[in-house]
């Protein structure tokens, strides 16, 4: 099927400048998200003739939970974790109707059910990753200087190297995070004040707990030296070590 890409980077961006409360910041992004697929089926309209009328996601059950009370919980058993984008975060008054095929289904289910449809294992074992994208990996300001930047570059060298290690399908997600703090540090006998990298990764069987995964101390090592030599402005990496509860997987 042909796929119609939209960078709509800059029209999040702007949007998300000076924000730094987290569920704002989802607010903002599902509101945006659904404002840009409405303006994508004005496009089609105009050349087809004819408006989209569905938006098709791949919400699963946990997104519901976290973003609210399920069916039949009762206000007081229930709380709003976080909003996700395609749940807590949509507009009230969206355009497009939603189908969600497997909205009840949790993930180790839905890989289940790929398996019998005979989707490729590459594509099921992808690890997670967030709607609302790298801005719940920044806390904070997510606009300030080359915050996204910095991010992208250790997260890649991250993530490939675990791949590259062979334990890529051992971790259910991995993820680095940009702390907004600036830390003293001594690089090439020079003094550097730079920023610090967090990096997560997690197992699970389904999302809703999860137990960090115990790397072997001198892979750590490795990863640490590699992102503060090749990242500039990082001079100090961390582990995330904090299970779920009491941590969510996400940073924010």
């Amino acid at each position: 099927l042909p796929v119609t890409c939209v960078d709509a980077s800059e029209q999040f961006l702007s949007k998300l400048k000076g924000v730094t409360e987290p569920e704002k910041k989802r607010k903002i992004i599902g509101e945006e998200f659904i404002n840009i697929f409405d303006s994508f089926a004005q496009e089609l309209k105009q050349k087809l003739g004819k408006e989209p009328v569905y938006l098709v996601q791949g919400t699963l059950y946990p997104d519901v939970i976290e973003s609210c009370p399920p069916p039949g919980s009762g206000r007081n058993h229930s709380h709003t974790i976080k909003s996700h984008h395609n749940v807590g975060g949509l507009p009230k008054n969206m355009k497009l109707k939603l189908i969600e095929p497997l909205k009840l289904l949790f993930k180790d289910e839905v890989r289940e059910l790929g398996k019998i449809m005979g989707v490729p294992q590459g594509f099921l074992k992808r690890h997670p990753f967030p709607g609302p994208g790298l801005a719940v990996h920044v806390p904070g300001d997510v606009t300030l200087g080359d915050h996204l930047d910095t991010l992208r570059k250790a997260d890649e060298i991250f993530i490939q190297s675990i791949k590259d290690a062979g334990i890529y399908d051992n971790i259910w997600q991995a993820f680095a995070a940009f702390l907004p703090v600036l830390t003293v540090g001594v690089q090439g006998d020079q003094r550097t004040y730079s920023h610090a990298i967090a990096l997560r990764a997690v197992t699970s069987h389904d999302g809703m707990t999860a137990d960090w995964y115990d790397y072997d101390h001198k892979f750590l090592a490795y990863l640490s030296t590699k992102i503060c030599n090749e990242v500039t402005g990082v001079n100090r990496v961390l582990m995330d070590i904090t299970s779920k509860p009491p941590s969510t997987i996400e940073w924010e």
